[in-house]
């Protein structure tokens, strides 16, 4: 099965589109039992108003992904859920080939991977490699901090059509040709979200990070487009993250499936 379905499957039987980002903050000195401890008691409070757990590099980088990752992915399926690796791979094909590999091998379901590499020798090996091991790959389309505009909102030309367009459109039109699992657009830019999703249809899923720390409205995100949000800090720092997420599942349940 893939994993667009498998996924889908998932938030129909919770009744929720909500992916948990294990996003804690540095701390020193680094103690790893005591981070995969605080790792696994927050997905243990939040997995059953949630459809999947993304994982960042801020997470791999003290664990290690062999050593400590792996077992938090498996305790993520072990609560019946999803895992994706938020790599924004961004290298030549072999090396995103490598990457992949490795992350799949630890247990990961999906990946998420910058477009701006282009096709030949960049997503091409990745998605091969992806669509081998019946993995998903989601393509980084719209990030949700303000500098994203510098990057992906300026105007380009599409070295095959020579028509002038926003880069967030072009990756949108790249998302559907090559058939992306999924595509990240921040909460904070729902007129881009709407945007977005008006090139990718139902396709291609909306996946939103941005709510709450970084002012995104889950509510405006679904009604612009948004099928996924992917929620951090605002779960992972409160006193309590089961409330906070039950609370968010309750807002949005109702809009999104």
């Amino acid at each position: 099965m893939q994993f667009k379905t498998k996924i889908q499957e998932i938030a129909k039987a919770k009744n929720s589109r909500i992916v948990l980002a294990l996003d804690f903050p540095f701390q020193t000195p680094v103690c790893s039992q005591e981070l995969i401890f605080k790792a696994n008691a927050v997905i243990e409070q939040v997995y059953p108003y949630v459809c999947a757990v993304k994982f960042n590099n801020h997470l791999v980088l003290p664990l290690g992904l062999f050593n400590g990752v792996k077992s938090l992915v498996d305790d993520v399926h072990a609560k019946g859920l999803l895992a994706i690796m938020d790599a924004k791979v961004n290298d030549i094909g072999n090396t995103n080939q490598v990457i992949a590999d490795y992350y799949y091998a630890a247990g990961f379901d999906a990946i998420i991977a910058n477009p701006f590499i282009g096709w030949e020798d960049g997503l091409k090996p990745l998605f091969e490699a992806s669509r081998r091991q019946n993995k998903g790959v989601i393509l980084l389309t719209y990030m949700s901090h303000k500098g994203a505009i510098e990057g992906y909102g300026q105007t380009v030309t599409d070295p095959v059509t020579g028509v002038s367009l926003p880069q967030y459109l072009l990756f949108a039109q790249k998302g559907v040709a090559y058939q992306a699992d999924g595509a990240v657009v921040g909460a904070t830019v729902p007129e881009k979200i709407k945007a977005i999703h008006n090139v990718l249809g139902d396709n291609v899923p909306i996946y939103s990070p941005g709510v709450g720390a970084q002012g995104g409205s889950a509510e405006t995100a679904i009604r612009a487009g948004t099928s996924y949000l992917i929620v951090g800090r605002e779960i992972v720092l409160a006193e309590n993250p089961a409330e906070a997420t039950r609370n968010l599942w309750l807002s949005t349940n109702n809009l999104i499936i």
